[in-house]
Formats: C-alpha cells, sequence, structure tokens
C-alpha cells in the first residue's frame, strides 16, 4: 500500500464542480458521508445521490473502469451495487475524472449490526460466487487501477518484508512471515475469474441483520479471488470463516493466498498507523491476532 499523496477535498470544491457541470443538481445540498473512505472521498448530494472523487492520482483509473463495468456486473448480481449516471471532468483546481451514483441505504458491516454471522458468511459467499459466474471475457486484469489485487502475491512481497522488519519486536514476524511465504507457495492456476478486491465492513451494508448490498469495485477486476477472502478475518469469527469457506468452494491453496492477503494488509496498517484511521488499525491488528491463534 504505497504513501500516495492524498488530497484534501472539501465541500465548498464538490459544490462548484457539481454547479458548473451538471446544473440540474445545484440546488441539492452537499454533505459529506460519516465514514467517507480513504481512498475516495465520498459526499452526500440530496437525499438521492452520492459523489465519489478520487483522493489521489492512483485512484483515478478505477473511474472508467467503474463505468465500463459496474453496469454489467449489476444485472447479473443478486444484491444492490452502485452504478454510476454520472461521470464529472477535472476542473475548479480538482485534477481528476469523478462520479456520481444513486445512493444505496444500509449501515456498514459490524458484528453487533448483524443478526446470524454464519448466515451473513453465507449470503456474502452467494454473491461472491455470483459474481465469479459472470463472463470474464474482456474484464480489466489486475494493475493499478485494482491496486494490483487479484494478481500475483509478489507484486507485495519486497513491501510485506520491510514491514515485517519494520514491526520486528511489536508483533509475533517469525509466524506472519511463515504465514505469507505460505502463501507465495501457492500460486494461482485457475482460470480468472471476476474479483471485488476489497470486500471489507465498510463496504458491505447492512439492513435489518442481514446483507443488503455490496459497495466499492474500485479494486475489481478479473484473476486470482483469494483477495477476496480477507473478511474471515477482519469480520467473521471461526464458525463464520469457516462457512464463508465451505459455501465459496475454497481449496487449501486459494486459502493459503487468502491468509497472505490479510498477512499483508494487517502488517501495513500497522506500519502505517500515524496516517491511517484508528478504527483500521483496530480492525488489522484483531485480524492479526485470530491469524497468528491459527497458526
Amino acid at each position: 500500500m504505497e504513501r500516495m499523496t492524498r488530497l484534501d477535498i472539501a465541500p465548498e470544491l464538490v459544490r462548484r464542480l457539481v454547479d458548473a457541470q451538471f446544473p440540474q443538481w445545484s440546488h441539492l445540498d452537499i454533505r459529506p458521508v460519516a465514514e467517507s473512505g480513504w481512498d475516495n472521498r465520498t459526499f452526500r448530494l440530496g437525499h438521492e445521490f452520492v459523489v465519489r472523487m478520487p483522493s489521489a492520482a492512483g485512484y483515478e483509473p478505477q473511474v472508467d473502469k467503474e463505468h465500463r463495468w459496474l453496469p454489467v456486473l449489476a444485472s447479473r448480481l443478486p444484491l444492490p451495487i452502485p452504478v454510476p449516471i454520472a461521470r464529472g471532468r477535472p476542473g475548479e483546481g480538482y485534477p481528476f475524472e469523478w462520479s456520481v451514483y444513486p445512493w444505496i441505504d444500509g449501515e456498514p458491516a459490524r458484528r453487533d449490526r448483524i443478526a446470524d454471522l454464519p448466515r451473513f458468511a453465507e449470503q456474502l459467499a452467494a454473491f461472491l460466487r455470483e459474481l465469479r459466474a459472470v463472463p470474464a471475457d474482456g474484464g480489466p486484469r489486475p494493475g493499478l487501477h485494482s491496486a494490483y489485487r487479484g494478481g500475483p502475491l509478489e507484486h507485495y512481497d519486497a513491501e510485506t518484508r520491510a514491514a515485517l522488519v519494520a514491526l520486528e519486536g511489536q508483533v509475533d514476524t517469525s509466524a506472519a512471515r511463515a504465514i505469507w511465504d505460505e502463501a507465495l507457495a501457492s500460486p494461482f492456476e485457475g482460470s480468472p475469474v471476476w474479483f471485488h478486491g476489497d470486500i471489507a465492513v465498510g463496504n458491505l451494508l447492512v439492513r435489518e441483520g442481514e446483507l443488503a448490498a455490496v459497495l466499492d469495485f474500485g479494486c475489481a477486476g478479473v484473476g486470482d479471488p483469494a483477495c477476496d477472502g480477507v473478511i474471515a478475518w477482519t469480520l467473521f469469527d471461526a464458525e463464520a470463516a469457516a462457512v464463508y469457506r465451505e459455501a465459496l468452494g475454497v481449496d487449501e491453496a486459494t486459502w493459503a493466498r487468502a491468509r497472505g492477503w490479510a498477512v499483508w494488509k494487517a502488517l501495513i496498517v500497522i506500519r502505517d498507523a500515524d496516517v491511517l484511521p484508528n478504527g483500521a488499525l483496530v480492525e488489522h491488528r484483531a485480524a492479526l491476532a485470530r491469524l497468528l491463534e491459527e497458526r
């Protein structure tokens, strides 16, 4: 996870952009979303819409992908996903393309909001099975647009090993290194399929205790779906994780790579705690503790 310089995007800037490019919405109020995200900044536009703005140059390639592919995916999936309805241009000092989406009601997933965690795991697995069944021909292969999710874990090998060195004495780096090495020794040998790329608590919406929608396909693409297993440690307990794995039909090699993705993310979040939201640190410290306990 590279330390990109992120823009501080104020509501006043969003106001100017909307007024200049979409005057039909100039009467709607603009306010930040409470849990806005890290790669993109999110703002409510009235009650029906949301403005999504890349916070750094590395996230702008997601805009074109989302406009091209989300309408295709939405028609095949069993739960609502965000589909862009307007595409903004750079302007008013803001250098990137941006998007307007419909607002989808719900609360970010948390254990205390979920009625039955194993059932929730089954619901999420069912959604991902349908995603993987979407024809992958012509879909975007892993790259900068997906933060290299869906590609070989080797892309993050140097970063992971540097984090292990930096965290020596703070975490059990020997056990974490073993998990990482096992993941690298379990390469993806299947056919590329659609993956979400960021199945995280903030991207899963809950209504009345059930999974209601899946958000943020910025890291989506076609490749190895192992990265979508990280939620087994960041949200689920051991029982729900086992249900999730079984419902997805994940083999040992894929699960090893999922552990690798989870260890990589936990290590870099802990290392970069000074620049990341505190909630992310708590979540990934707990995930690393579970991974090491399993080990």
